[in-house]
């Protein structure tokens, strides 16, 4: 690897990193490696979600998926594991913007409508949907890579 050592200096961190093939960007996964890096990103909504005016938003989504996975079996060899969240509604702006678009009520109305699709009859806090990206990005889950994760309320069962 370059000769990078473990330095702890990330622990607790987190970052993104572009460019990973190139010089600086190439340098900087090296190091992240070396520290045992993990990776999840957010995927759709309600995993296997489709609706109309979300053409390119749903696939740039699924495609993270496919992302996630060929990445998972790639660096997998090298300790990093790499992962996805799913996120069902959660209570904040951009859901409640989608909602009113999509079903032409108020907030509170739309909400409420949604709010009956879920088995658990609520929207995600975004601390419960951080929790669990907390989990996939601890130690807590050494053995879980190449998954995707429904923080959804049951919306996708």
């Amino acid at each position: 690897m370059g000769g990078v050592e473990p330095s702890g200096l990330l622990r607790g961190k987190a970052a993104i990193i572009t460019g990973g093939e190139g010089s600086i960007g190439l340098a900087t996964a090296r190091a992240f490696v070396a520290e045992g890096a993990r990776v999840c990103l957010i995927g759709l909504l309600a995993d296997g979600m489709a609706a109309a005016g979300i053409c390119a938003y749903a696939t740039a989504k699924h495609g993270l998926v496919g992302l996630m996975r060929t990445l998972a079996k790639e660096t997998a060899p090298l300790g990093i594991r790499v992962n996805t969240i799913h996120p069902g509604p959660v209570d904040n702006e951009f859901q409640h913007r989608i909602e009113v678009a999509a079903t032409g009520a108020s907030a509170a109305q739309a909400a409420a409508l949604f709010e009956q699709l879920i088995p658990l009859a609520r929207h995600a806090a975004p601390d419960e949907v951080a929790r669990a990206m907390l989990f996939l990005a601890s130690d807590e889950s050494p053995f879980v890579t190449g998954t995707t994760l429904a923080v959804d309320g049951g919306l996708s069962v």
